[in-house]
């Protein structure tokens, strides 16, 4: 737990610096611009669709069969989008960084707070673009299968939380350690920290959540998991080699 509150004080202060202010701007203004333009588009459509998918769930028609949900049935598809807007925002976002803007945020936290950890690129360009896409239909199908609990009351807030704390760490895992890891590293490192990964995933899903302050999550994330990768990094290359006292 020390290791993801050290590296979300420390994202804090990075995202402070001048050099962040504009990538913590414009892939949420062109990811609004998107999605605003969408849903002016296909607003009805989508919601006509979403309609026809539900209803072919059984614990949907049992859900809003029930009092308090049968009033809100009429309108849950149109509250159900707005409740999708932002994440939807923010998503396309924390892509758009992944893609574009992570290696100059590594750029920038590597050379400031880890000037002494090799750069060995085990990651590529296309590996970023592999890692964002199975990141962004893992995300979907968990989604799509998941949807219809998101009516029962104690799964509303847990669900959308796990979801998005997965997809966070999905996504920006790999951009984190491309630049200074080996692609052996990379596997290790979250093999080993998996469950570190995905809380600092939630605790960013958590910040994402909130009104305003949501905006600057993909940034605040991005640069939050270059710090805790870079850190197990250091960790890892610093550690005894496994039997090597046994040989000496």
């Amino acid at each position: 737990m020390n290791a993801i509150l050290n590296a979300l004080a420390r994202a804090f202060v990075s995202l402070l610096h001048p050099k962040m202010l504009w990538l913590m701007v414009w892939p949420v203004i062109v990811a609004l611009v998107l999605w605003v333009t969408l849903a002016v588009l296909y607003w009805g459509e989508a919601a006509q669709w979403i309609a026809a998918q539900l209803h072919q769930w059984p614990a949907y028609e049992w859900a809003v069969s029930i009092w308090p949900l049968k009033l809100v049935a009429a309108w849950f598809v149109w509250i159900l989008l707005l409740l999708l807007f932002m994440p939807a925002v923010l998503i396309t976002a924390v892509l758009i960084i992944s893609i574009v803007s992570m290696p100059t945020m590594v750029a920038h936290v590597g050379g400031r707070d880890y000037p002494g950890l090799v750069r060995r690129k085990g990651g590529t360009f296309a590996g970023s673009l592999w890692n964002a896409f199975a990141a962004l239909m893992l995300f979907a199908l968990l989604l799509a299968v998941t949807l219809p609990l998101w009516l029962v009351p104690l799964l509303w807030p847990v669900l959308p939380i796990a979801l998005f704390g997965y997809f966070n760490q999905r996504v920006f895992r790999y951009d984190a350690l491309a630049e200074h890891a080996t692609a052996a590293e990379i596997a290790e490192i979250v093999r080993r920290h998996r469950g570190g990964l995905f809380l600092l995933g939630v605790a960013l899903a958590l910040v994402g959540h909130v009104p305003v302050l949501g905006l600057l999550m993909p940034v605040y994330g991005g640069l939050a998991f270059i710090h805790y990768g870079l850190e197990r990094l250091g960790e890892l290359r610093s550690a005894p080699i496994e039997g090597a006292a046994a040989r000496v």
